[in-house]
């Protein structure tokens, strides 16, 4: 009896030895569902502007300050005098005055691009596929969509953009009206003359800003100069968007890959730096229309404030097509680092966290 429970028990040892252990296949990542894409996005878009605002606004400074000073008695030479002004007369503090709210307002605007732009490009996808694709576009990971064409890419940054202006109209007025007004006592400084100003208010900060324009003007207050940052937005997100994913394509064909994660850190920030110029060169003349739309109380001292094809009429007739273009240089020099980083920060957290 002993033996044969012994045998048994070589037996069942035998058997479970030669009986292969079953493989473990490594499981296939589930795709993201379109709310936790959002998030994702959102956070990887903050974070983005926040690191690109934070690189940007010293030039951004110099080109509001050149932008909205008079017509007939510019203070400024040009971008380097500008910024040598504004360095001896508020020192480096000065180039970076009134960035909380911008930094708020690049973190939120760059969110908003992000999830615009992927959320426009889902419903193009859903629009142009049948009942079928649908359901197997909703089951395939991000990596393995059908790629969009082009056009179709242009389109969804241009709508992403429209939707961005809303939030940012407002942050836009804040900060330039607290640019402009250092601008104001630089350029009085220069001119030798502390009384140039007919300013009535003076701002302490964005908050104070705020609470002016809200005690005074009410919440439209906030929106002056929200149909030139609607066409600012609209169109330079066509061409933010629609250059960079070009520049990408180009290089992507070059390395014979069809995968954005296999361009290098090199790549990724030359197509962004060259779609942050893409957008700046654009539509720059609607961006110095925006700026004087928004300070018209603090330059102008008028409380009515002009319309869009008021304010062209009048930066042409006190400067002629240079209106337009003052403080362009300047501009496209920060969206090249500027963009590069947001890219490649956006890219990059993706790539990582995806």
């Amino acid at each position: 009896m002993e033996h044969s429970q012994q045998n048994q028990t070589l037996t069942t040892a035998a058997s479970q030895l030669s009986t292969p252990s079953p493989v473990v296949l490594p499981q296939e990542k589930l795709p993201k569902s379109n709310l936790r894409r959002q998030l994702d996005d959102l956070l990887y878009g903050s974070i983005a502007g926040m690191v690109g605002k934070f690189v940007e606004y010293p030039f951004d400074t110099i080109k509001v300050r050149l932008q909205t000073q008079p017509l007939d008695r510019p203070y400024f030479n040009g971008p380097w005098h500008c910024f040598k002004c504004t360095i001896k007369q508020e020192g480096l503090r000065g180039l970076f005055t009134g960035m909380a709210s911008p930094m708020v307002g690049s973190m939120v605007e760059n969110a908003a691009l992000f999830v615009g732009y992927r959320q426009v490009q889902r419903l193009i996808r859903e629009y142009s596929a049948t009942a079928e694709e649908r359901v197997a576009m909703s089951q395939m990971a991000e990596a393995n969509l059908p790629p969009l064409s082009l056009p179709q890419l242009v389109l969804a940054g241009t709508a992403s953009g429209a939707m961005a202006s809303f939030v940012l109209t407002p942050v836009e007025l804040v900060k330039c009206k607290l640019q402009v007004q250092l601008a104001e006592s630089t350029g009085a400084a220069i001119a030798g003359n502390q009384n140039t100003t007919t300013r009535s208010i003076r701002y302490r900060g964005p908050m104070h800003v705020i609470s002016y324009t809200l005690k005074n003007q009410g919440l439209s207050g906030f929106y002056r100069g929200y149909l030139a940052t609607l066409i600012r937005e609209a169109g330079g997100g066509a061409f933010w968007f629609g250059v960079y994913e070009y520049a990408c394509a180009v290089m992507m064909r070059r390395r014979n890959t069809t995968n954005k994660k296999d361009l290098s850190a090199a790549e990724l920030m030359l197509a962004g730096g060259l779609g942050g110029a893409g957008y700046n060169l654009s539509f720059y003349p609607v961006d110095v229309i925006k700026s004087h739309m928004q300070t018209d109380q603090e330059l102008l001292g008028s409380a009515r404030p002009r319309s869009f094809i008021q304010t062209t009429r009048e930066v042409y007739a006190g400067a002629g097509i240079k209106g337009f273009y003052r403080g362009c240089g300047i501009t496209v020099a920060r969206s090249l680092p500027t963009s590069a980083i947001i890219f490649l920060t956006y890219e990059t957290l993706s790539d990582y966290f995806g």
